[in-house]
């Protein structure tokens, strides 16, 4: 599927009539796997391709590494691809663009960037230049800007709502497609902020999050997963490694292995 193609195919599943589930991916295993499972799209945690790659998770991922992951993952997967940038690696709008326009190159049609503790403004010009870049590609690019209001206790409660809704304005107006509220739970701080912020809005599985067949109900348009997974198997596979070290148990990592021929001809 040419990039422009894809890009739309992405775009339009953000419109279907439940959310799109994006159970995110870290390097071409693992989202071949996922793809396998029935996924319609691929989004990447950059926290667990910071971590896979041995980088510490927080704006640390030099770009060239990064993109030639997205690349390796593009590779082995037919279904869209978006990347979660962080902040952009840079805080140069210019900079950023140029970082876009790597990954556009290596099968990229949508990515994610946040605010964190920064300037909205910043963000803002971000946005801007990335929404530039993608037009200048001739992609159609689906831009999800994250917000950490809620996650990072940016403004106090009761005045979350309000927060992210000012925020959401200024992304809108630079280019945002979509708006990812990370730490939102609350059924009517969702059902607000998808009525008034004129933005698609995407929540992640965290505690507390109502059911999954009930978020359509809310305006939910996109739930993805983040760096679940990887921690998830990374708490799994040290109690396997501490069972062989320390006991020399085997059975517990024969048991529930898939079958290698099953793992190999996934390529």
């Amino acid at each position: 599927m040419q990039t422009s193609q894809s890009a739309a195919a992405f775009r339009e599943l953000h419109y279907q009539a439940t959310p799109v589930l994006l159970p995110n991916a870290w390097d071409a295993g693992s989202a071949r796997l996922i793809e396998s499972l029935g996924a319609a799209a691929i989004a990447t945690t950059s926290a667990g391709v910071a971590w896979s790659l041995g980088y510490r998770d927080g704006n640390a991922l030099p770009v060239e590494v990064y993109a030639a992951r997205a690349a390796s993952i593009s590779r082995v997967i037919s279904v869209p691809l978006s990347v979660d940038i962080e902040g952009g690696y840079a805080d140069d709008p210019a900079k950023v663009a140029e970082t876009v326009s790597r990954l556009i190159d290596a099968g990229t049609v949508g990515i994610n960037i946040e605010d964190g503790v920064g300037s909205p403004d910043l963000l803002c010009r971000k946005v801007e230049a990335v929404r530039a870049v993608g037009e200048r590609c001739g992609v159609p690019l689906y831009i999800n800007v994250r917000t950490d209001v809620y996650a990072r206790g940016l403004a106090p409660e009761g005045q979350r709502v309000t927060e992210v809704l000012a925020r959401a304005r200024g992304y809108r107006t630079a280019g945002a497609d979509g708006l990812f509220v990370l730490g939102l739970v609350k059924s009517e701080e969702m059902s607000a902020i998808a009525r008034d912020s004129g933005l698609l809005l995407n929540v992640i599985v965290w505690p507390e999050l109502p059911p999954l067949d009930a978020l359509a109900e809310f305006g939910v348009r996109r739930v993805s997963v983040g760096s679940w997974f990887p921690q998830t198997l990374w708490a799994h596979t040290a109690q396997l490694v501490r069972g062989f070290l320390r006991d020399g148990a085997l059975t517990p990592m024969i048991a529930d292995a898939t079958p290698y021929s099953e793992v190999n001809k996934t390529f």
